[in-house]
């Protein structure tokens, strides 16, 4: 019963700092914006988590905080890529194709995170913003920090997994869970040295 009543605390006490942690704006200007993929519908629609990722770190290159963009994500149940689906959607809203790099192999936030850093250390960046959904945000933070950058996160708050109460519990309490499982990525510091 003790054990229990701890797991269950660690649990909610994690949920807690996952979604104050993913509420806050933290965004400053970057060598480059990566954005995380979500899953891309029937038809290669982007899902409503695709679009209102690639949508904010749109606003944000054109608020001038990063020149380029890599999107970051491989194909799931529906082709195309998740990476190439947003790169079809920022294009449309005005973001020149040749300052947008894909990285289509991804499948996990681990696999985001080591992916995208080859691709970053060709392009000679050393600090990155993150976007994603705000559940997201840690997990994808301290992962990126694992192999060696300085990241800063920006929450793309208008998806139903906020927006909804019971969706937002949800996937908050499920990423605490994924924290919880994988300690190295929970305890994950900041880089003493950026990656070069």
């Amino acid at each position: 019963m003790v054990g229990a009543g701890v797991l269950t605390g660690g649990v909610f006490g994690l949920a807690w700092v996952v979604d104050r942690f993913g509420r806050r704006e933290q965004a400053a200007p970057a060598d480059v914006l990566v954005v995380l993929g979500a899953s891309v519908l029937p038809g290669g629609v982007p899902s409503g988590a695709l679009r209102a990722r690639t949508e904010h770190a749109v606003a944000l290159y054109h608020r001038g905080l990063a020149p380029r963009l890599v999107f970051s994500g491989g194909v799931g149940a529906n082709p195309p890529s998740e990476a190439r689906a947003m790169l079809a959607l920022a294009t449309r809203l005005g973001v020149p194709a040749e300052v947008c790099v894909l990285e289509e192999g991804s499948h996990s936030t681990d696999d985001n995170a080591r992916l995208t850093s080859r691709l970053l250390r060709e392009l000679g960046a050393r600090r990155v913003v993150v976007v994603s959904d705000p559940y997201h945000l840690l997990r994808a933070r301290n992962s990126f920090r694992r192999y060696g950058w300085e990241v800063a996160t920006s929450p793309a708050p208008e998806t139903v997994r906020h927006l909804d109460l019971f969706d937002r519990i949800y996937w908050t309490v499920r990423e605490a869970v994924a924290l919880l499982l994988h300690p190295r990525v929970l305890l994950a510091r900041a880089p003493t040295s950026p990656a070069p």
